[in-house]
């Protein structure tokens, strides 16, 4: 689904904003009564403590700690337990992980991310705009029927919860016949229009997830083909999520899918993602490893990233995952989601007629682009992997306050990321690669003999 452009308020429907503070002290008897004074002396309530040995450092701990901010005063407070907390195990040992910067001129501080994948759980109910609630310019903001649907399709998404099986929906014959229309159509231009990597998946959606015009796939179906495929699985979202958030997901390979489909008064058009854009224009791809990986790849840049970054990547997300075209054999194809989903985008991207410009990040990053319209330009690329390469680069820019001596992987066995020392990371890396060396050379010895 696409990321709402607007910033999200940090602040959750219960009016407390949740954050994290990541520490590190000595063993030593009382330790952890020790080192939580500075929260209980100023009145702060932790709602989640966990430790665990610090990897680089046998004789001592790493303690994660969640609470809520519910008013300024809580911030204050939480702010003087911070100062005490780093006098005493040192300024270098605790770092606060905070949607926002609760003081601009404290580097200490970064934007709060999930740890864990279930901490996706958190995003259910901060979506920017839509999900049972339409505004007055939108199709179906008259039609109650349509809207008690839409109520129904956002109550999934505010329930569900991480591990859960994605509920099975019964369409109806107004929203099947929506359906109908737009995939009979669609069906007509990929072989002309969308890139051979699309081209190649779409027969297997076909034969594994009952895609057909006759059929609107189930989530849960589908989620489960995409994790056999390259590990990407679905979650239900009632509508549209900060880019911060929906990013965020993609780190886990978490793709956040909308689960209603547009109104049938004007099927060709809809002013925000649907199940349409979804199950058509995403999911193909998220079955290819190479665009599984990209995806992810922009997602774990964004992880702990300033807000300004936070906007230069989902600009990158929009004119590629979203939008994107390249060369093919010298013709252009589109492997965006907005594109390959829409008629008249599809046909729009490929034409003489709209405008095209050179792949470059720095030009993509500062161009503004409309939401709800037929985009004016395209980046294209020589090729989907060149576009890949020059992404990567981009965001191996981003600097993440005092985090310059550690980076971010995605743990795949247990659905995480960590946070990890570099040194440690690059021996580690360097060890594996002399075990892949003396392999190579064995089989190499091998052939030779």
């Amino acid at each position: 689904m696409p990321m709402g452009q607007n910033k999200a308020s940090y602040v959750s429907t219960m009016g407390s904003e949740k954050m994290s503070v990541v520490f590190s002290i000595s063993h030593q008897p009382s330790a952890l009564v020790k080192a939580l004074t500075p929260f209980q002396h100023n009145g702060i309530n932790l709602t989640h403590i966990e430790s665990r040995p610090l990897a680089e450092d046998e004789n001592k701990y790493k303690f994660l700690c969640n609470l809520e901010i519910g008013s300024e005063d809580d911030e204050q407070r939480f702010k003087k337990a911070i100062v005490e907390l780093k006098e005493m195990s040192g300024k270098d040992c605790v770092k606060v992980l905070s949607r926002r910067d609760l003081d601009n001129k404290d580097s200490e501080e970064v934007p709060w991310f999930p740890i864990k994948i279930a901490e996706l759980d958190r995003f259910a109910s901060q979506i920017l705009s839509y999900g049972s609630e339409l505004d007055s310019d939108h199709p179906g903001f008259t039609d109650e029927v349509y809207r008690k649907r839409r109520k129904m399709f956002a109550d999934i998404a505010f329930n569900y919860k991480h591990g859960e099986p994605i509920p099975i929906v019964e369409y109806s014959e107004a929203e099947l016949g929506t359906w109908r229309t737009v995939f009979t159509r669609l069906s007509t231009l990929f072989e002309t229009h969308a890139c051979k990597e699309f081209r190649k998946v779409w027969p297997l959606l076909v034969e594994n997830c009952n895609y057909n015009k006759d059929n609107i796939p189930q989530l849960q179906q589908v989620s489960q083909f995409l994790k056999d495929c390259t590990g990407f699985t679905l979650r239900p979202v009632a509508g549209l999520l900060s880019s911060r958030d929906f990013l965020a997901g993609l780190a886990f390979r978490v793709f956040h899918s909308t689960q209603y489909i547009r109104h049938g008064a004007n099927p060709f058009y809809t002013p925000e993602p649907d199940v349409c854009h979804e199950l058509i224009g995403h999911v193909p791809l998220f079955c290819d490893p190479e665009f599984a990986a990209f995806s992810q790849e922009i997602g774990l840049a964004s992880l702990g990233a300033p807000d300004e970054w936070i906007e230069k990547l989902a600009t990158l997300y929009w004119f590629t995952i979203e939008f994107g075209v390249c060369r093919e054999e010298g013709a252009l194809k589109a492997y965006g989601a907005g594109c390959i989903s829409s008629i008249e985008e599809l046909e729009n991207c490929v034409s003489d007629s709209s405008k095209k410009l050179a792949f470059e990040c720095e030009n993509i990053v500062t161009t503004k682009y409309p939401i709800t319209t037929i985009q004016p330009v395209y980046f294209v690329a020589p090729s989907f992997a060149e576009a890949k390469r020059k992404i990567r680069e981009y965001s191996s820019q981003i600097h993440v306050p005092s985090q310059c001596t550690t980076t971010l992987t995605h743990n795949l066995y247990n659905s995480s990321t960590n946070v990890q020392n570099c040194v440690k990371m690059i021996r580690d890396l360097a060890n594996e690669m002399k075990t892949l060396e003396d392999a190579v050379n064995k089989l190499e010895d091998r052939s030779l003999g």
